[in-house]
């Protein structure tokens, strides 16, 4: 690549962080002594390519599902006192659900300050929805590293708990919850461990395995790892008779393997015409250059 384009490429970034940094940290109402963690809590993987993953969400949301699902847990468990684990349970995943989140962070603006890399948004932000989520969880770990779980449980307190509600109980059951609940009944609880990620930056995909105490119980793919643990729950629960599986679980992987590998040749079709046509620009404003 011409190094003036390299320059004016990571000038321009430089100036999109320092924006898009102001305007997260107005969004939140909170200004953080280290801007680092918000900064990595708002880059897509696509924007650190060559680079460590700390300068990506995808750390930051690892710990922020964790400090998540403890405080909502702990509202839940102090909010409703005549519920019973299930109850706790069902409400508690209903509201940490992958689209309760995007649709959080979509209403608070955070698709604004999102920095992609050019890979992802030359394929029109289709990973948007999963970003979304990801950096709401991010978020959260930022706000605890940078402020103590005070400031992460204000943020929750504030964005995500008023959607919570006794309704939720009600809710279909989805897989996490029941093989939760089926496997409480003799004392344990299970985990989730994601083993696998494939693909590039803009589009990944997860394989996760869920465990019984030890045992591993059964594997599965998505596009998020939400999607993930959710496959591998229900391919889990039908292993052990309670969930309907049309699919046996390496016909499942091959199957999204076939729809993967087709949108990776789709997504690199693309990405070519656009750098055939990126160049074609750099040699026109070449020529008008020399014209001039």
């Amino acid at each position: 690549m011409d190094a003036d384009k390299l320059g004016y490429d990571s000038m321009m970034m430089y100036e999109e962080q320092n924006r898009k940094l102001e305007r997260m940290q107005d969004i939140l109402g909170y200004r953080f002594v280290q801007e680092d963690f918000l900064l990595a809590a708002i880059t897509h993987p696509s924007a650190t390519e060559g680079r460590s993953v700390k300068y990506s969400y995808e750390r930051l949301e690892f710990l922020g599902d964790s400090i998540l699902g403890a405080i909502v847990a702990a509202v839940a468990f102090h909010r409703y006192p005549d519920l019973d684990e299930g109850g706790l349970t069902r409400i508690k995943v209903a509201l940490v659900s992958g689209s309760n989140l995007s649709d959080v962070a979509a209403s608070l603006g955070f698709a604004d300050v999102i920095v992609f890399g050019s890979s992802e948004t030359g394929t029109g932000k289709r990973g948007l929805h999963s970003a979304l989520e990801n950096v709401y969880e991010a978020v959260v770990a930022a706000l605890y590293l940078d402020g103590g779980l005070d400031a992460a449980n204000d943020f929750v307190e504030a964005t995500l708990i008023p959607k919570m509600s006794l309704d939720m109980v009600k809710e279909p059951e989805n897989p996490k919850s029941i093989l939760q609940e089926k496997l409480q009944e003799g004392g344990i609880t299970p985990t989730y461990k994601l083993v696998e990620t494939q693909g590039p930056p803009h589009d990944r995909t997860f394989v996760t395995q869920v465990f019984a105490g030890v045992q591993a119980l059964a594997r599965g793919v998505g596009r998020t790892k939400k999607e993930a643990e959710s496959q591998a729950a229900k391919s889990a629960l039908a292993s052990l008779g309670n969930f309907p599986n049309p699919l046996p679980e390496k016909e499942k992987v091959k199957e999204s393997k076939a729809a993967i590998k087709a949108e990776r040749a789709a997504a690199k079709a693309q990405e070519k015409a656009q750098e055939k046509a990126r160049k074609q620009r750099v040699r026109e404003r070449a020529k008008m250059k020399k014209q001039g």
